[in-house]
């Protein structure tokens, strides 16, 4: 037993002195325009932040001028749309803070958008995104309004939905002067030059037919938007492809794993390189246990083995509920560590504060491949084999 724990210890000294000598060294071999990384603070609100971020970061590549769109104006309308619905539903659906990638453009089509001077949303006393109150509020009147309690719903009921989405956030204003000239909330939308239905989501799983559309079953797509399925090999080309020819991914994930080290700047799968291992090393790698295993994994000390990512152990995480719609972020970007191992480089909603990267971080390949439950891309920079197999003109 002592020879073993002398063993342990040899091997996570190993890990920490390589970490000390190396570390991650990360080259950006291809970046696309982007603009200021946000706060989304304390709100469940990472699906506005980066579909905002991925439609700015459009506008710079078709040649527009940067922009500062209001998040929480989308997130103020698409909250009374999801209030709607979950009563329509009789609370039988998902009312909580939480988005799609699809949301954003459905929230323009239908109420347009204004700058983030217009509309800051931050109407209840704090300089930064705090919505834990707001959140329990709408959740509670909402079901009160389900449990109908004059046996019959009132024609009050959604402005008192309105009124409450006001005061936290501010009331919608019908037209706004921006850099001297003066638009409706749908004209400032017309003027950013992108047209939205060239906006298309994608995903990869194989409990639906391949090159076909369905509605992603996870709680945030209340709206039951539809994402083209492709077969996963298929779907990696799509978004290094994107990225290749100048545009962003908008990029949905599960950010749950050990293996997204925020603080490290990198998300990655790791496996142990047993097929490099030899006799005594090998037998002091099989009697680890899977906490010292974990340890020495997830050291993030440098570049090493990940696991190979098929589609039937994606599935299979998302089967089991261990890949689930986390967050939204923005790929910006592509890069190779020193060892030639290939990433994406991703734009988050945090702030920067002390990060390593000031609000980027790199996710590898295998990451991507694992845990993406879905993206959204521009249509026209699609290869033209995957256009045709999914009937994309």
């Amino acid at each position: 037993m002592k020879k073993l724990i002398v063993s342990v210890a040899v091997t996570l000294l190993c890990f920490t002195v390589s970490a000390q000598e190396e570390g991650y060294k990360f080259t950006d071999t291809q970046t696309v325009p982007v603009t200021s990384v946000k706060n989304q603070a304390s709100s469940g609100t990472c699906w506005s932040f980066s579909g905002l971020a991925f439609l700015e970061s459009e506008i710079l590549a078709q040649g527009g001028p940067e922009v500062d769109l209001a998040e929480m104006w989308i997130v103020r309308n698409a909250y009374f749309e999801r209030a709607v619905k979950y009563v329509r539903m009789h609370g039988k659906a998902n009312c909580a803070a939480g988005g799609a990638t699809h949301d954003v453009f459905n929230m323009i089509r239908t109420y347009g958008i204004v700058p983030e001077e217009v509309y800051p949303g931050l109407n209840y006393g704090t300089d930064l995104h705090k919505h834990a109150e707001m959140d329990a509020v709408i959740k509670s009147y909402v079901d009160a309004i389900v449990s109908n309690p004059n046996k019959s719903l009132t024609t009050a009921w959604q402005e008192g939905l309105n009124a409450i989405l006001d005061a936290y956030l501010g009331k919608c204003p019908e037209t706004f002067t921006y850099q001297g000239k003066e638009y409706t909330p749908q004209s400032f939308a017309a003027s950013l030059g992108v047209d939205l239905d060239d906006y298309i989501s994608i995903t990869s799983f194989s409990h639906h037919p391949f090159y076909e559309t369905f509605a992603l079953e996870v709680p945030d797509n209340w709206a039951w938007g539809l994402s083209y399925n492709l077969p996963l090999d298929e779907f990696m080309k799509v978004c290094e492809a994107t990225v290749e020819a100048g545009h962003p991914v908008l990029w949905a994930s599960d950010v749950s794993e050990k293996g997204f080290a925020w603080n490290k700047g990198l998300a990655i799968v790791p496996e142990a390189d047993t097929e490099s291992m030899e006799g005594t090393e090998l037998a002091r790698w099989v009697a680890l246990s899977q906490a010292d295993k974990d340890r020495a994994l997830y050291k993030f000390d440098k570049p090493g083995k990940e696991k190979v990512i098929t589609q039937e152990l994606r599935q299979d995480a998302f089967d089991r509920y261990e890949t689930t719609d986390d967050h939204g972020m923005e790929i910006v970007g592509l890069a190779v560590d020193q060892a030639g191992n290939k990433y994406f480089k991703v734009k988050n909603s945090w702030g920067v504060g002390n990060h390593i990267y000031k609000g980027y971080f790199y996710a590898s390949y295998p990451f991507v491949a694992y845990k993406t439950t879905n993206i959204m891309v521009n249509k026209n920079v699609l290869p033209k084999e995957v256009k045709k197999a999914l009937g994309i003109k």
